[in-house]
Parts: C-alpha cells; sequence; structure tokens
C-alpha cells in the first residue's frame, strides 16, 4: 500500500520530528511504501508533490493545522501527534481502518471551525518564550504550554524566541484579544505591546516543569501591565529569575554567538599549525585576526552593554558597551565586563528616572543626557573604583588556574562539572558556563583547562540518557527509547538540554545521575591536562586540529562520565510494572 504521511507540533522542533521518524519506520516494517511531510522549525518541509498524493491509497495526517483541501477525494485518517508517538504501528493500522473519504464539503467545514471562535467559557492565551541560548528551553516550555492549553481547550499562541529571532510572532489583533499574556523568559524583553493587558512572568524551567501551575497562576493574576521596567517586575509570577540573574543572562545570551563563533574561528587557524597565526599574511592570520583581535575583542564589551540594555532599556546600551570596552582594555576580563554592565545600567535607569527636563527637552534624555552622564559615570568608575582591583583578581585567578594541578585542580573540574549538570540549561549551568568561556577569552590562545572541563560535563547527561535507554530497554516505553537516541546526538553536540524530558519525569533520580557522571567527567578532564580552544561544538571540536590538547584523554573523560550517568541511572531507574502498579 502506498500512503502519504504529514506530521506537524505547535513547536516544531521535536515531537513533528520523532513522530515522522517513528511513522516512516512503523510503515517500512508493515510492508508500505511511505513519503513524509514534516513540519518544522528545523529546515523547510519537503512538500508532497501532486503524483505522490494522486497514487496514494491512505493520507495519514498527525498534527494539527494542515489544509485538507489538497487531500480532496482521498482516504485520509488525522489525529494528534502525541498520539502517532506510543505506538506508531498500532496507529497506521488503525488509520488504515479509520480513515474516510475527505470531501470538498468536509475541508470546507474544517476549515470554518479552525478559525478562532470565541465563546463566553472560552480562554484565549497569548505567550512568549525565551532563553539565554534560545536552543531548547525556548521551544520546549512553548510546546509545554500549548499542549497544556489544548487538554483545557483554551486558544493559545505562543510566539518563540530563539536563537534564529522571533517565530510565531503574535500580532497586535491577537493580543488584543487575549485573556491573559504569559512572558515564560529568562531574558529581559520588551514587552510595551501588551500595555493595558493581565500579564503574567515566569521561567522557562517553570513554564516547562509545572506547566498546570502556571497557567492557574497566569488565569489568576489581576495584575494589568502599564508599560516600562519597573512595570514589568511588578507583575512577576514567583518563579520568575531574580532580576540580578535575568539581566545577567540577557547579557550572556547576546555575547555567546560571538564566544562561539571567535573560538571555532581560533580553533580553525591551528589546522595550519599551532603558531601559523604568527606569520603575517598567511590564512591562519587571518582566522586568528577575525577569532581573536575582532571577535573575542567584541565579547566583553557586547555582554556588557547588554546587560545595561536590559536594566535600563535602549539608554543604557551605549554606556554598557563603553564600560565593557574600558574593562577590556584595563585587563579586567568579564568579571569586570559583568561590573561595568550593572554600573552602566542602574546609572542610566536612575537618570531616566530622576532627572526630569521640560517637555520641549524631554527629547534629549535617551539621546544626549543619559548616554552622556551614564558613560561618564562609568567610565570613571572603571577607571578610578573598579578597574583595577578587578584587573588583579582577574590576573590572580588566570595565574592561579594556570598553576593549578592534582588535588586542586580535580576539584574545580569536580564542582564545575556538577554545576553544569545539576539543571541542565539553567541558572547553575550557565554559571559554570560563563566562567569557563570568560577564562578562555581572556588568553584565547592558550588551550582552556576550565573550559575544557565544562564542556565534557556539560555533554554527560544527554548521553548518559541516550546510554540508559540502550542498556536498560525494558525499563523505558517506546517513546522513551527513540527520545535517548535524539538526546545522544544532543550530548556529542554539547546540547545538555537533550536530557531535560527524562529530568522532568523523574529528577529525583536523573539528576543525581547526571551530577555523579559530569563530576567525574570534570574531575578526569582537569587531572589529564585537557585544554580547549573552543567554546562549543562538542566531540566535533575533535576534527580541528589543535582545538584540543590531549584529546584521547579528553574521550575518555566524557565516556567514563557519561558511562556512569547512564549506568547509575539504568540501575536505580523501576521498571514500567513497579512505575504503573
Amino acid at each position: 500500500m502506498n500512503i502519504v504521511i504529514v506530521t506537524s507540533c505547535p513547536s516544531g522542533i521535536a515531537n513533528s520530528v520523532i513522530a515522522a521518524g517513528l511513522l516512516e519506520k512503523a510503515a517500512a516494517s508493515l510492508g508500505w511504501n511511505a513519503v513524509v511531510e514534516c513540519h518544522n522549525n528545523i529546515e523547510p518541509a519537503k512538500l508532497l508533490t501532486v503524483d505522490e498524493i494522486s497514487t496514494a491509497d491512505l493520507v495519514v495526517v498527525a498534527g494539527d493545522n494542515i489544509d485538507l483541501a489538497r487531500f480532496t477525494g482521498k482516504r485520509v485518517y488525522q489525529a494528534g501527534v502525541m498520539d502517532a508517538i506510543p505506538d506508531a504501528k498500532a496507529f497506521l493500522q488503525t488509520a488504515a481502518a479509520a480513515a474516510t473519504v475527505t470531501s470538498a464539503e468536509a475541508v470546507a467545514s474544517q476549515q470554518t471551525q479552525e478559525k478562532p471562535k470565541v465563546s463566553p467559557m472560552s480562554k484565549r492565551i497569548v505567550a512568549i518564550t525565551a532563553c539565554p541560548t534560545g536552543v531548547a528551553h525556548t521551544f520546549m516550555a512553548a510546546e509545554a504550554l500549548e499542549e497544556e492549553a489544548k487538554k483545557r481547550g483554551y486558544w493559545i499562541k505562543v510566539e518563540t524566541r530563539g536563537s534564529v529571532g522571533a517565530k510565531n510572532a503574535l500580532t497586535a489583533e491577537e493580543i488584543a484579544q487575549a485573556d491573559v499574556v504569559i512572558i515564560a523568559a529568562d531574558i529581559e524583553l520588551d514587552l510595551s505591546r501588551f500595555a493595558g493587558k493581565k500579564l503574567y512572568k515566569t521561567s522557562t524551567g517553570a513554564a516547562l516543569k509545572k506547566t498546570a501551575q502556571e497557567m492557574d497562576h497566569a488565569l489568576a493574576t489581576q495584575n494589568v501591565f502599564q508599560g516600562g521596567a519597573s512595570a514589568a517586575a511588578s507583575h512577576s509570577g514567583k518563579a520568575e529569575l531574580p532580576g540580578v540573574y535575568k539581566h545577567l543572562m540577557t547579557g550572556v545570551s547576546h555575547m555567546l554567538p560571538i564566544v562561539v563563533a571567535g573560538g571555532l574561528l581560533i580553533a580553525l587557524s591551528f589546522v595550519f599549525g599551532i603558531e601559523a597565526f604568527k606569520e603575517e599574511g598567511t590564512m591562519a592570520a587571518a582566522l586568528m585576526k577575525i577569532g581573536g583581535a575582532s571577535a573575542f575583542a567584541l565579547m566583553v564589551p557586547v555582554m556588557a552593554g547588554f546587560i545595561a540594555f536590559s536594566i535600563a532599556d535602549r539608554p543604557g546600551l551605549a554606556p554598557g558597551l563603553i564600560g565593557g570596552m574600558l574593562a577590556s582594555s584595563i585587563g579586567a576580563g568579564f568579571l569586570g565586563g559583568i561590573v561595568a554592565g550593572f554600573i552602566a545600567g542602574y546609572a542610566a535607569k536612575a537618570i531616566a528616572d530622576n532627572v526630569k527636563l521640560p517637555q520641549t527637552m524631554e527629547a534629549l534624555k535617551p539621546i544626549l543626557i543619559i548616554p552622556l552622564f551614564a558613560s561618564l559615570i562609568t567610565g570613571l568608575a572603571m577607571i578610578y573604583v573598579v578597574g583595577t582591583p578587578i584587573a588583579s583578581i582577574m590576573k590572580g585567578l588566570t595565574d592561579f588556574l594556570t598553576g593549578m594541578s592534582g588535588a586542586n585542580a580535580i576539584l574545580l573540574g569536580i564542582i564545575l562539572g556538577a554545576m553544569m549538570c545539576f539543571d541542565l540549561g539553567g541558572p547553575v549551568n550557565k554559571v559554570a558556563y560563563v566562567f569557563g568561556t570568560g577564562l578562555l577569552a581572556s588568553n584565547p590562545n592558550v588551550p582552556s583547562l576550565p573550559m575544557a572541563a565544562v564542556m565534557a560535563a556539560g555533554m554527560v547527561p544527554a548521553i548518559g540518557m541516550g546510554i540508559a535507554t540502550f542498556v536498560a530497554r525494558n525499563k523505558f516505553i517506546d517513546s522513551e527509547r527513540e527520545a535517548g537516541k535524539a538526546s545522544f546526538v544532543l550530548g556529542l553536540c554539547f546540547i545538555s538540554e537533550g536530557a531535560i524530558p527524562f529530568a522532568a519525569r523523574d529528577p529525583m533520580r536523573v539528576i543525581p545521575s547526571t551530577m555523579a557522571g559530569g563530576a567525574l567527567a570534570g574531575a578526569l578532564s582537569m587531572l589529564f591536562g585537557c585544554g580547549l580552544m573552543a567554546p562549543h561544538g562538542g566531540l566535533f571540536v575533535l576534527l580541528i586540529p589543535g582545538a584540543i590538547s590531549n584529546a584521547l584523554m579528553y574521550i575518555v573523560a566524557i565516556a567514563a562520565g557519561s558511562a556512569l550517568t547512564g549506568l547509575m541511572y539504568a540501575t536505580i531507574k523501576p521498571s514500567q510494572e513497579v512505575q504503573t502498579a
């Protein structure tokens, strides 16, 4: 039998791709010829051709918001994408038995039903999700909110602020019709368009792990957003991250692409030889100039600028950038950049809130008064007050870490490794990562031991969950085993968040397992003296000669940590019978 399969999910990331793979594999096991159209945000969908549709005996649609008009006259079966994942083979057999011929009238009726209808009893929710890296938490929190709203029969639309920008953007009409606005974000966002709406703020972690509770809190809120930074702070839920941390993460999220690009370019320059960049006019020298002299030079100013931007909005950006550049020039490094960002942000905010000008001169504040005086305050503070002490601290820290060996190095590796695996992309994880990248940026021409420990440990949770699902297959259902395969690949890419679905279901067993493995990987990496030139890339950095010092033992450290996590969780996880009893 010839069939065509169409999959989609609310966020367009995880479930759509997983369902497509499971259904294609199930169709092959049934001896059916299948062509799949998978709608996701990773790559454009390969749409079914007219010939593929015309020759199909059955059309299977797993997901919502799929236009069925092109399938008029064909046998069609449609269900939710989550219905297809637990047992894809049974799902296809049900589809073959229950499919009905789609008429033009039925398609027209469906399209009419899909238009949003607001009844007196319905709820309409709009939301935004955003995390510092814009990779995993952003989309997983969005999907969790959409699934919870669907269960309750609510209308919802979630705008995701991921690493590639805003997707599924909210319109003015949708915002106007909404009963409540949910902001699940770990970074500062411009919320001015929600003025006059009931608004509830929380974190992506809370939205992902306590979805029902956070939605209840949002619907119960009576806070009406008035606009402005101070107003936004007064409309937050208990789960929202503290202001200082959120400002720091806003700076980090804008800094990360620069650090990653710069670090990988520096690593690429070593392909031509470890010291090849010293010869002017060569490709190695050009790569080092782009990555080290330019990209890494921007790291601290950009971080400081966007910390200040998070605190004081646009007027804080210029003084923050200037303060960050001063921190770099006087040797205060990333610690000085953090301090400069907060000084600039709060100085700009204080001037904006307290300096009153005649109405005719008010327009001068954001373009002249605030940038001038906030930059002056920040610059003088960095030069005469905090810059020199912080530069001394940075130098002492760098010298200490450079000469670290034996028990001290192992202890640092254990601490960094455990932090990377504690909350899987959350606040503690990001603190450890910023520490590693900051030290790498302070001396980009020398392999960084702490950065190597951080990345080794960061790969362990996701790889470990993949190992656990392979070693103890009988303890996991089919969908978990498939998620384990995806988690393993994400781990190799240094994306810790691949383990989140497992941690969300069983945190009391998963988190200790990941922390134990991460601590072991970090300790072994430091013990073996492994150094890293690139702040991201996972094991694929091994393809760049010279990017990792002592590469073989680095692989051993990652393998040992991942094996410990996988075997530990496989051992302590109860069997399915015990869990369902």
